[in-house]
């Protein structure tokens, strides 16, 4: 694994995003269940203005969100990768790993599959001590995920997102963190 910019596993590939990925990504970030620990579903335009994002953060870090294809099944299913949060809270600065993928995906250990290749690129080639990933305490699915690619919790990490207002129910998150020497 030598490019950040592309990576490979068994089943998928993890690769920068083309403008062909805009419209089923749109679709996916506007389906409710998809969006359900998200605090709303997503416009075609902020849809857009997301996979901006992640390729100006590739241009600027060097590494970010990719657009995952899953090999003889779709050109696009979501995406999965690493990203700097773009708020401050006591764990940051530092390098999340997270994911996306359309609900038809789901289920089929790909989110995990991919997380595991975007952690060993960011402890093999970013050289990174540390990667987090967060999300609301009854995101099963994801936490599930977290455990999986042997990430820990402890408690003593939840902190209120501090993009969403006091009050908001899905303003309480848990954090996750692996190390370079726990990565298995």
């Amino acid at each position: 694994m030598t490019d950040p910019r592309e990576l490979r596993t068994d089943r998928l590939r993890l690769r920068r995003w083309l403008a062909a990925d805009r419209a089923p990504f749109a679709a996916l970030n506007a389906d409710p269940k998809v969006s359900e620990y998200l605090p709303t579903v997503l416009s075609p335009q902020q849809s857009d203005a997301f996979v901006t994002r992640a390729e100006e953060h590739f241009n600027q870090h060097g590494f970010g969100l990719w657009a995952v294809e899953i090999r003889d099944v779709t050109p696009f299913a979501g995406f999965v990768g690493l990203s700097t949060p773009r708020f401050e809270a006591h764990f940051t600065p530092s390098v999340e790993v997270g994911w996306r993928f359309g609900i038809e995906h789901w289920g089929r250990g790909y989110a995990t599959e991919g997380a595991r290749a975007a952690l060993a690129s960011g402890f093999e080639v970013l050289r990174l001590e540390e990667i987090v990933s967060f999300t609301v305490p009854a995101n099963v699915r994801s936490r599930r995920v977290m455990e999986k690619i042997g990430m820990t919790y402890d408690p003593a990490d939840d902190f209120d997102h501090p993009s969403l207002p006091e009050g908001h129910p899905l303003r309480r998150h848990v954090l996750y963190r692996i190390t370079r020497k726990d990565d298995p």
